[in-house]
């Protein structure tokens, strides 16, 4: 685990491409502007030492417009938003993902924040990620239709 370099955008952004419903599409350029206001980017290599994992974290006050993380500036206390994490097919069920989750809450206890955010899709489901989740110990504090009401999220929270 490392944090993410330029060389590795082009692969990152394959990967969080390939993810689509459960995120949402950046592309290269996407993903390029969205890393410069996150405050934690981080990615795991795989066997062939290609970027196989990503995660994006974004602490409070940022100015980004995604709904899910104003919803939580509002209606939570101050926390680090987890925008996506993203995990090769090939290293899931290989604790990866707890691995990366265990980087943001160290970083959320530097920052002097009690909480961590993010989000998971009911609809379109993800059940995978909900369970993911729910392992970890975070809770369902609301549910949020966004995108025009095309996608519904359940809107997670764990305490440190």
């Amino acid at each position: 685990m490392r944090p993410v370099r330029a060389e590795d955008l082009a692969a990152l952004a394959l990967l969080n491409d390939g993810a689509v419903p459960n995120v949402n599409a950046l592309g290269l350029e996407g993903l390029e502007e969205h890393l410069e206001r996150c405050d934690l980017a981080l990615t795991v290599e795989g066997p062939e030492g290609a970027p196989a994992g990503l995660l994006l974290a974004l602490a409070p006050g940022r100015d980004y417009a995604s709904e899910n993380y104003r919803w939580f500036s509002v209606n939570q206390p101050p926390s680090l938003y987890v925008d996506r994490i993203v995990v090769a097919e090939s290293l899931r069920s290989r604790g990866v993902g707890a691995a990366l989750y265990a980087e943001v809450f160290a970083e959320a206890e530097r920052r002097g924040l009690g909480l961590v955010t993010c989000e998971v899709n009911l609809d379109p489901p993800n059940p995978r990620s909900l369970a993911f989740h729910a392992r970890l110990g975070f809770a369902q504090v609301s549910t949020l239709a966004t995108k025009g009401g095309e996608v519904t999220v359940a809107l997670l929270a764990r305490g440190l």
